[in-house]
């Protein structure tokens, strides 16, 4: 889970981008003349004894041997170089002095056509979303003008944001049709005749998608024309909080190269397929660029959210109303911040010292240890079980309180009547970054 320096990727701000340095072609080197040997020695001859060592005329063996060792040498060390995925060499040029650094592309073994093929699949439902408040990503979900992007891309934009098919097309109107600040997903659509060409993407099933599977993403970042790159999946089942703490759950991480303005765009697998919708960037600096930690929502949960969505409907998510804690020793959640009303306090759960929460002292409050039958093993656990939960379903829960154990069973509410998540210190404060419009005013966290 990311900490506090996770951002949403919208907004522009600058980038680099490094080529290779290819350096001259050696010039061809000359063959020294060499005169032949004057007589090449018979079988017999080596054979026979010697009473002394006659000196040879001409080249030795070794002489003779070396030049073809040489070659297949140097090939060899070369291969060697290239096999661990790193080259590093430096020659002169003339006066100047050029350093190559090649360091081989982390594209989970996918090749160069199968990037662009991907590519090619998907970009023409790929397209840029300007509000007011800046600009990112969408793409075509249906033939019906409907279209994807993240939530946070259009809050405070209005009812009526602009879309681009191409980057050297005309702004389009879109109708915002819904929003879901939990899943930070949000709808919108154009209508078709608008649009010369609708492109909808296939959505796969992020449940099949596993570590080390190559992606691609597309989008507009940093307040740039369409963009590609690739990578692969780095980790998958992440949790990272929505804009109103509450957790997503079963997120997909990648190193694709995700930066500001990348938000709402797809991540796609190697057929062109979506599997995620890129919502949020990991960062080591205020500087806000990519570090190759990118989040994407699992395309599951898109699957499930954006019909509700398209009819305008409120999608529900099941409440707690707790918020948990990593142990320092043992398994299970101590529970932080209890809501006042919430099911959670309903049921008599009691909440840990702050001093506890941090890991300075053994838990004073409950540790939820099983929910319905399904171990709790760290706080990650609890947000899973409830988030596949519906409003209103009833649960049975486990907890420790000092040495007992004892279980309570809670009716769960509707995240939507209950405002903001709690904060915990196994939530990470969310910071949302401004959304220039333009690349000379990077995101700032």
């Amino acid at each position: 889970m990311p900490d506090n320096r996770s951002l949403w990727s919208d907004g522009p701000s600058e980038d680099e981008h490094h080529g290779w340095l290819d350096a001259e072609p050696d010039a061809p080197a000359t063959k020294e003349h060499r005169p032949a040997p004057a007589e090449e020695p018979t079988r017999q001859h080596r054979t026979g004894r010697m009473s002394r060592r006659e000196p040879r005329e001409g080249p030795s063996t070794w002489q003779q041997v070396r030049p073809k060792l040489l070659t297949p040498l140097v090939a060899l060390c070369v291969v060697a170089l290239l096999a661990s995925g790193i080259a590093i060499g430096t020659r002169l040029i003339g006066e100047r002095t050029v350093e190559r650094t090649v360091v081989a592309g982390n594209s989970g073994g996918a090749t160069s056509s199968q990037i662009k093929a991907a590519y090619t699949a998907a970009h023409d439902g790929v397209l840029r979303v300007t509000t007011s408040q800046g600009n990112g990503t969408g793409w075509v979900y249906d033939d019906r003008g409907t279209i994807v992007t993240n939530n946070h891309v259009i809050a405070g934009g209005g009812d009526t944001v602009k879309v681009r098919f191409t980057d050297d097309g005309a702004d389009v109107d879109a109708r915002v049709l819904g929003t879901d600040v939990s899943s930070d997903l949000a709808v919108l659509r154009v209508d078709p005749n608008d649009v010369d060409k609708l492109v909808p993407l296939k959505v796969a099933e992020s449940d099949d998608v596993e570590t080390g599977d190559p992606v691609v993403a597309i989008g507009y970042p940093l307040g740039l024309d369409q963009t590609t790159t690739a990578g692969i999946i780095s980790g998958v089942g992440r949790q990272i909080p929505a804009q109103n703490n509450f957790q997503i759950d079963k997120v997909l991480q990648t190193d694709a190269p995700i930066n500001p303005g990348n938000s709402g765009g797809p991540l796609l697998n190697i057929k062109g397929e979506v599997v995620g919708v890129n919502s949020q960037i990991a960062t080591a600096s205020a500087g806000g660029g990519s570090v190759g930690i990118g989040f994407a929502i699992p395309s599951d949960t898109v699957r499930d959210v954006v019909p509700t969505l398209a009819k305008g409907q409120t999608v529900k998510h099941a409440y707690l109303g707790v918020s948990v804690a990593p142990l320092t020793k043992g398994e299970g959640a101590a529970v932080g911040d209890v809501r006042s009303g919430s099911p959670a306090q309903q049921a008599g759960l009691r909440p840990n010292s702050e001093t506890a929460l941090r890991g300075l002292s053994d838990p004073d409050g409950d540790v939820i240890t099983k929910i319905d039958g399904t171990a709790v093993n760290r706080p990650d656990d609890v947000t899973r079980i409830i988030n596949d939960k519906e409003p209103g379903d009833r649960i049975s829960i486990e907890y420790r309180r000092g040495s007992d154990t004892r279980s309570t069973e809670v009716t769960l509410g509707d995240r939507a009547s209950a405002g903001g998540a709690a904060q915990s210190p196994s939530s990470p404060t969310l910071t949302l970054p401004g959304t220039p419009t333009s690349p000379s005013s990077p995101t700032i966290p």
